[in-house]
């Protein structure tokens, strides 16, 4: 009968306890990924202020060397190691512990680390949606939405190349240009492909370059070949840039993936006053007061 009892009393702390140690506490983990947000929009704020971005408004930013697009890749990596660690361990020194004799030690670092992955994709998730609006907002806003026909996927890219394409001394006020532009862009954007751009469309940019700035055949051919090498460098800047980007963003988030778990992780052993793991031992000599680690 005794037996009975106890066995009856372990399997109820075992599964009601338990359980309740395993229930995400979404209030730590709003707080966690709330933290790694505004940490993230302070160092990307210092990033952007001392130069280390390869996208603008201006067209230049297409000439940024091959280092600073590393440089800047490298500097997302270092901001979402530190914003994700931070919120992490936000959200594991604000989750609940974990009721005792409820779970073993694995179980807790589970739980811990568990609360710092969902802080980091909260994160993650608010930071694209936002990213998203942002966009469809500068979209719908942009001026080149007048009409379909006068868009183009070559402005901004290669509107300083557009412009020196139809540039002239002086031109008539009431002249419309924006469809010229437009042809002009998609045309160049070919300039970039394996074919590059068909002779019937440099013969075509040629004539409209003749026609709309009064210049002589053999002077637009040869603005009409140089703007064509310009556009096809362009493009492939800006195409090489946005790999890098593009990858250092994969990379950052997966990384801070791993750093929140582990940051969560040495959050609820800091709450629980209780020593970092092993594999964070290393890290053990930084506390204010080290103790002994466990011996396995």
């Amino acid at each position: 009968m005794t037996v009975e009892t106890l066995m009856r009393e372990e399997i109820i702390e075992g599964g009601f306890e338990g359980g309740e140690g395993r229930t995400i506490q979404w209030s730590s983990v709003f707080a966690g990924a709330l933290a790694a947000g505004a940490m993230s929009f302070i160092l990307v704020g210092f990033g952007v202020a001392v130069g280390l971005g390869v996208s603008s408004a201006s067209p230049t930013w297409r000439d940024a060397s091959v280092a600073l697009a590393l440089l800047s890749g490298l500097y997302l990596i270092i901001q979402a190691i530190i914003s994700f660690g931070f919120g992490g361990y936000i959200a594991g020194r604000t989750a609940r512990p974990a009721p005792a004799m409820a779970a073993s030690e694995d179980d807790g670092e589970r739980r811990d680390g568990v609360h710092g992955l969902m802080s980091w994709a909260l994160a993650v998730l608010l930071g694209a949606a936002l990213l998203a609006m942002l966009g469809a907002a500068a979209i719908d806003r942009s001026p080149m939405r007048s009409s379909a026909s006068n868009t183009s996927a070559a402005e901004p890219l290669l509107s300083y190349e557009l412009d020196k394409l139809f540039r002239v001394a002086r031109r008539a006020p009431n002249m419309d240009l924006r469809e010229a532009r437009a042809e002009a862009g998609r045309i160049l954007m070919t300039s970039s492909s394996h074919s590059g751009v068909s002779s019937d469309d440099r013969a075509y940019l040629v004539q409209q370059v003749a026609a709309l700035t009064g210049l002589a055949a053999p002077d637009s051919e040869r603005r009409v070949d140089a703007l064509i090498a310009d556009a096809k460098t362009a493009i492939n800047r800006a195409r090489r840039n946005s790999i890098i980007v593009a990858f250092s963003v994969a990379a950052a988030a997966l990384i801070g993936a791993a750093v929140a778990w582990a940051a969560a992780v040495a959050g609820g052993r800091h709450r629980d006053g209780e020593p970092l793991p092993n594999w964070m031992a290393s890290s053990n000599r930084f506390h204010r007061s080290p103790r002994a680690m466990p011996v396995p």
